[in-house]
């Protein structure tokens, strides 16, 4: 059985672990930053096609201790590299170390590298690799001096689902707008709002979750030109997606006073194939009502960091739970924010909190309602 990496945003973990477990892979870990688990090679396209909150897929080739550069060499060499990598194959080098005694990561670019060619060498008879053909790209981690050695089946990161070409300021990347959402427990039934909607994030995240549409099946992925992998796996996979599909009537809505990036939100929903489900309007926040007696208000505010000055994100805050307080009692608010003063601006102590990561900006995600 194949065994493969899923790294993740910090915080999202046992989301991810969820999701693995749910497409059916077995031996799942969840470790931090990180999920193991093994499956087959139909799961390579499966994983990718499928996982929301999860970062790339990598296939795991070879795992070993490296405390010292000839460990890490021999390890490397070790694997059986003629079994996955053509003679033409274009085979760049990226990784990090933590917390181990190889910690020049350029140094353990170049010993990998080098092993992997002397064991091609041997098995090709030759002595350069001109590089020209299709790129598999090998990732590597050392972790405490054990070295995990992979290939990157998922070529961009799982984030870019293929909807958004174009982006306005402080960007929330998919995975964790989906995530956002999944948090919230929204599944389709109640209404859905962001009153913050930039590019429409967060609101198209949610039409994807409502119709159980697999985020991947819009876009390609590194692995689909990989020669031993079968070409029908990811015709399998997107099918097999494609027919746990739901279909109804939705209420999603995504609100934002900027016209420039409700348009945006509008083309995105589009190429999203959920313009049919959401609702984009110029709105300003300050007038948001809504009266059913359930449902969920997922936002990501600008955070005052680069958007705004402090004291004006400080100002919408306010606002903001001015208008929290008007909703029904049984809404869920879910808001995202590296304010430390949020709870204070907004008025009220969240009923739960989730440390997340957006990007390289440390937040949390103030959670309030039955959450």
């Amino acid at each position: 059985m194949a065994k493969y990496l899923i790294p993740c945003l910090l915080g999202l973990e046992k989301l991810v672990g969820d999701e693995v477990k749910r497409l059916g892979l077995q031996d799942v870990q969840v470790q931090n930053g990180r999920i193991l688990c093994r499956g087959t090679d139909t799961d390579a396209a499966r994983l990718n096609i499928n996982l929301r909150c999860g970062a790339r897929v990598l296939l795991v080739l070879g795992e070993f201790p490296a405390h010292s550069f000839e460990e890490l060499f021999q390890g490397t060499r070790a694997i059986a590299w003629e079994d996955y990598l053509p003679a033409d194959a274009a085979f760049p080098v990226k990784g990090y170390s933590i917390s181990s005694q190889l910690h020049a990561v350029s140094a353990c670019q170049s010993i990998i590298k080098k092993a992997m060619v002397e064991r091609m060498k041997s098995h090709y008879g030759m002595e350069h690799f001109p590089e020209t053909g299709t790129k598999y790209q090998v990732r590597f981690s050392l972790f405490k001096d054990e070295a995990a050695i992979c290939l990157d089946t998922s070529g961009e990161g799982l984030y870019k689902r293929g909807y958004r070409a174009v982006g306005v300021e402080a960007p929330l990347r998919e995975t964790l707008a989906a995530a956002m959402v999944i948090l919230s427990r929204y599944r389709g039934r109640d209404p859905f709002c962001d009153p913050f909607c930039g590019s429409g994030t967060i609101p198209i995240e949610a039409a994807l979750i409502a119709k159980n549409r697999a985020p991947g099946l819009e876009r390609s992925f590194e692995a689909q030109r990989w020669s031993f992998l079968p070409s029908r796996i990811w015709m399998d996979a997107a099918d097999e997606a494609m027919d746990k599909e739901f279909h109804g009537a939705y209420d999603i809505w995504g609100g934002d006073v900027n016209p420039k990036a409700v348009a945006i939100a509008q083309d995105n929903a589009r190429k999203a194939g959920v313009d049919d489900i959401v609702r984009f309007e110029v709105a300003d926040m300050r007038s948001f009502r809504r009266q059913s007696e359930y449902g969920q208000l997922v936002t990501n505010p600008p955070y005052g960091e680069r958007l705004l000055e402090k004291s004006e994100a400080e100002e919408l805050y306010r606002e903001l739970g001015r208008v929290w307080q008007q909703l029904p009692p049984k809404w869920r608010t879910l808001v995202l924010s590296s304010h430390t003063e949020f709870e204070r601006t907004f008025g009220r102590t969240a009923d739960r909190k989730r440390k997340l990561y957006n990007g390289m900006i440390k937040c949390d995600l103030f959670m309030y309602g039955n959450v």
